[in-house]
């Protein structure tokens, strides 16, 4: 008799989901889905809308990376309205989203994925959490990440006026400048985040890298899949995370396709399966070819590091040099070991520090010419950004009057939802051995396995229109009772 292990609640991350394990008469693992029981409907509903609203709208998707679909949406937007921006806009938004990356990537690698290396992956799930880290590394850094995230936060309100669901940008540029009283307020804040930055990198030095067992689990544990890597690049081929052209690597470092953003929908299509509400993003010119691995999959990653991976060289010196340890650690470019995901985020804290102080150096950055005004409106826009947690595009078509007619989301963890379930089953299958109960630890292992992409459910579900499948399990007695089903 197929026996089923559930892990749900699964935990450290942000929405909702389960991973069901089912073990073969042996013991072995047969099977395993990761799935997703939540709905989103952003695409529907902000259709009617007045198009320049959705930038406004998009932002309560999720409170985690609100800037991220805020920047997405009013470049949209912009292309909407003949895609002509204030450079100075440009700047600013930048600038603010420099800050955004810093405050999410400080909670998750401390918050989310620190626990399980500070505490050990199999340690007492009571103490393994954000207050058993700061009990364990002391007071005194727990302070420093807690005023550290909350710099990042008020970075982003003196520029946009609010730190999350954010209202600032509109088409052509922002709806507020930066004055040089605020920007003596941001300098000394940025210099200390930048410090952060670097601290965090040695903090993983010394906690991560100089313990061998997690050096060893990092780089040869299960953690690793042969699928490719997608990122936004510059012209030089360094990590570009507001804008630039979409560049997706094999795991061997073969550049396979580089495109425009007005150009994904002829590199990426979604594949839909029965049980679960979230889609399956595939190469296109490759067509699906299920859940497989090796050099002809159609499959890829878009993490921060995939992103890594397609790039390359650092847009900055320290992120340059922090770039090069790690790929010489993990033993060369590009890198195939997921977990190494946690140390990719730090060199991208670097970047998106140093990004800062350059714009806190920046002359223009006070001026008032931070917007233009549409002229026309060309009835489509496609914006691509970086979400922390992948590649996030937002395609949207209006009317003369510029009413939204449709809506097109492809969100980060979207992109890595087919990676996310193959790491599963395969820590699943590696952990779990046939004739020994799994205890705490071993499922603990096969959640790091999703944890590592950081995956944001909030944003990421979606089903087709008029489709809304429905479960009732109704238990008495311990034993399930009845199963009501609604399919549609």
């Amino acid at each position: 008799m197929t026996r089923k292990i559930t892990i749900d609640p699964i935990t450290r991350l942000e929405g909702h989901g389960k991973i069901e394990v089912f073990l073969d008469d042996d013991g072995a693992v047969q099977e395993t889905f990761f799935q997703i029981p939540e709905l989103r409907g952003f695409e529907r509903f902000v259709v009617g809308r007045p198009i320049e609203e959705l930038p406004r709208l998009v932002t309560r998707i999720c409170g985690v990376c609100p800037a991220s679909h805020h920047m997405a949406s009013a470049k949209a937007v912009d292309g909407c309205f003949g895609g002509e921006v204030a450079p100075l806009a440009v700047k600013l938004r930048r600038m603010y989203y420099n800050a955004h990356y810093m405050h999410s990537h400080i909670a998750h690698f401390y918050a989310l994925a620190a626990p399980d290396f500070v505490m050990g992956p199999d340690s007492d799930p009571a103490e393994r959490n954000i207050l058993g880290v700061v009990g364990k590394v002391g007071l005194e850094i727990g302070g420093a990440v807690i005023k550290a995230r909350g710099q990042a936060q008020e970075i982003q309100r003196i520029i946009g006026g609010r730190s999350t669901q954010d209202i600032w940008c509109i088409p052509g540029g922002v709806a507020k400048g930066l004055k040089p009283e605020e920007l003596e307020q941001i300098k000394p804040m940025t210099r200390e985040l930048h410090d952060f930055a670097l601290f965090s990198l040695q903090l993983f030095r010394d906690v991560v890298l100089g313990n061998p067992a997690y050096v060893e689990l990092i780089v040869n544990g299960p953690y690793t899949l042969d699928v490719h890597n997608m990122g936004l690049v510059d012209e030089s081929n360094a990590p570009d995370f507001y804008d630039g052209q979409v560049r997706v690597v094999d795991f061997e470092g073969t550049e396979l396709y580089r495109y425009e953003p007005r150009e994904y929908a002829d590199y990426v299509a979604e594949h839909v399966e029965s049980w679960s509400y979230l889609k399956f993003p595939y190469l296109k010119k490759r067509g699906w070819r299920g859940f497989a691995e090796g050099i002809d999959s159609s499959l890829y990653c878009a993490t921060p590091l995939a992103r890594l991976n397609v790039a390359d060289r650092m847009a900055t010196p320290k992120a340059q040099e922090a770039f090069e340890e790690m790929f010489s650690t993990l033993g060369g470019h590009p890198c195939r070991a997921l977990l190494a995901q946690h140390w990719a985020r730090l060199v991208e804290m670097v970047q998106n520090s140093e990004a800062l102080l350059s714009y806190c150096d920046d002359p223009e950055i006070t001026g008032d010419a931070f917007r233009v005004i549409p002229q026309e409106i060309t009835g489509e826009g496609v914006g691509i950004v970086e979400a922390m947690r992948g590649t996030l595009t937002h395609h949207y078509t209006c009317d003369a009057r510029a009413i939204c007619t449709s809506a097109n989301l492809i969100v980060g963890t979207t992109n890595n939802n087919a990676p996310i379930q193959m790491v599963t089953k395969k820590v699943a299958q590696a952990m779990i051995k046939p004739g020994v109960e799994p205890d705490q630890g071993v499922l603990n292992m096969i959640e790091m396995g999703f944890r590592a992409f950081d995956p944001c459910y909030s944003c990421a579900t979606h089903a087709l229109p008029g489709e809304m499948p429905l479960e009732l399990i109704v238990w008495r007695d311990g034993e399930v009772w009845r199963r009501v089903r609604r399919n549609c």
